[in-house]
């Protein structure tokens, strides 16, 4: 589908392509005309820098867009460093000097993101006495849910609350989250001390 003026109805409406040569041959959606019009030029491929941070380690890498495709803070897109290719999240957009929430592609200068399909997910876990702090990798998709236990760094832990990176605490048991929207879990090692 293209949206495109039609010579009959004499307004921008949605025609349905029929056959693409050097002329795309078209037909109005609305009265049914047929006609041929230029081909519109495919957009062009620009490749924006883009900084990778993986924990305690950032890389410059670059990410590829079509010059009129839409970045937002939040989308998850695909960085490619050198021979790899990593799944980031958008976290920082740079417009020049200034840092927007979403931009144009053509008018993007740096992209800030971090990977997260692999991501270390930091706990705090109660004693009784003593909090411990744990590590644990996982990957950006595996589930999280507050009241169920997990071996968390060879302990057994069961998570009585999550701190989002985004800002609020879920609580609730049985509320869930994934690990790569993790900034902190809370809880108890199993069967020695119980937070209510």
């Amino acid at each position: 589908m293209i949206s495109i003026v039609c010579p009959v109805c004499k307004e921008e409406c949605e025609h349905q392509i029929l056959r693409e040569a050097a002329d795309l041959v078209v037909q109005c959606c609305e009265c049914g005309q047929v006609h041929r019009v230029p081909k519109p030029p495919e957009p062009e491929i620009l490749t924006i820098k883009a900084i990778v941070s993986q924990e305690t380690e950032s890389m410059v890498c670059s990410v590829e867009m079509f010059e009129d495709e839409v970045v937002a803070l939040g989308d998850r897109i695909v960085a490619e460093c050198g021979d790899e290719v990593f799944g980031v999240e958008v976290t920082g957009i740079e417009a020049g000097a200034r840092r927007v929430r979403r931009a144009k592609a053509d008018e993007v200068t740096t992209l800030w993101t971090r990977g997260i399909e692999q991501v270390v997910v930091k706990a705090s876990i109660h004693t009784g006495r003593t909090t411990l702090p744990l590590y644990q990798t996982a990957d950006g998709e595996d589930e999280f849910v507050v009241g169920e236990t997990y071996s968390f760094a060879g302990r057994r832990i069961r998570i009585s609350h999550i701190k989002l990176r985004d800002g609020p605490v879920i609580r609730k048991e049985g509320w869930k989250t994934v690990a790569r929207r993790v900034k902190r879990i809370y809880g108890y090692l199993e069967g020695r001390y119980q937070r209510r």
